[in-house]
């Protein structure tokens, strides 16, 4: 890792109409990201995380009125720059009522789709129309818990990088490359690479534990009301059935996949 020039001063920025504040509250919209491609962190966790992960920081912006965070000591290393700022400042750039006195900005990370459609053994969750960040923050975190090799997120499904989507993944988006792609352009490559694609069907004949996962294997999971898009559906190559003995008609779309999920563990050693 580089390290970050411990004689340069510390800068403060305590107004809120400073252009690099007015820059950075923009990054609370989606439109704002797309165009700066970049988003923000909040939180002393999901910071370290992102040290951690090497993810690339622009800035670090911390309270004056608090001070800079010892557990962010790692940042010291790096060539991040790092700010201290009025409490008016870190409320102009988060998304919640009380500021926990740290954020960053961060770059979006790039991933190309050839790393999937060449993995070997591959377990990947293709995401159609998810809307629900917790939903989508619980998914991530189960693919990031049984080692899977990437997350998908096709048209519709909601922004990654929406700060409640951010704080639902703990920290997780930055274990695992995670892609947004349009899957009528994807799906079509993974069926030419013979990859086995998934969609779970409550009229499906086969059990989700009668079949093979430790092939390199694709999961769909479609949005909570509507299930997957009828254009995304013949692309799928099998259809299984999560068994349930109670009387619940199905599960909530985050709980199926994460049952896949670790049964794709199970079948690759996750219990050993």
């Amino acid at each position: 890792m580089n390290k970050y020039d411990s004689n340069k001063p510390i800068q403060e920025i305590t107004s809120i109409n400073n252009p690099k504040i007015k820059l950075w509250s923009q990054l609370l919209t989606k439109r704002g990201r797309e165009a700066q491609g970049k988003f923000i962190l909040e939180g002393i966790h999901l910071v370290r995380e992102a040290l951690q992960a090497d993810l690339k920081l622009e800035v670090i912006l911390f309270s004056l009125e608090k001070g800079y965070p010892d557990e962010l000591s790692l940042a010291g290393d790096l060539f991040i720059e790092i700010i201290g700022v009025s409490d008016a400042v870190l409320a102009k750039c988060s998304d919640t009522q009380t500021p926990q006195g740290v954020l960053a900005v961060a770059l979006k990370p790039e991933w190309s789709k050839e790393r999937l459609l060449e993995q070997e053994n591959g377990l990947v969750i293709v995401i159609d129309g998810v809307q629900d960040p917790g939903n989508l923050g619980t998914i991530i975190r189960s693919a990031d818990a049984v080692g899977a090799t990437g997350v998908v997120l096709g048209k519709g499904t909601v922004d990654l990088y929406n700060p409640k989507t951010i704080r639902s993944t703990m920290g997780s988006l930055f274990h695992l490359p995670i892609l947004e792609f349009d899957l009528l352009d994807l799906l079509p490559l993974a069926r030419d690479k013979n990859i086995e694609i998934v969609g779970t069907s409550l009229q499906a004949d086969q059990s989700c534990y009668e079949l093979d996962m430790t092939q390199t294997i694709w999961f769909i999971l479609g949005n909570e009301g509507s299930g997957v898009s009828a254009s995304i559906q013949p692309y799928i190559s099998q259809q299984v059935i999560i068994p349930m003995r109670g009387k619940a008609e199905s599960l909530n779309v985050a709980m199926a996949g994460t049952v896949l999920l670790f049964e794709a563990g199970r079948q690759r050693g996750l219990h050993k």
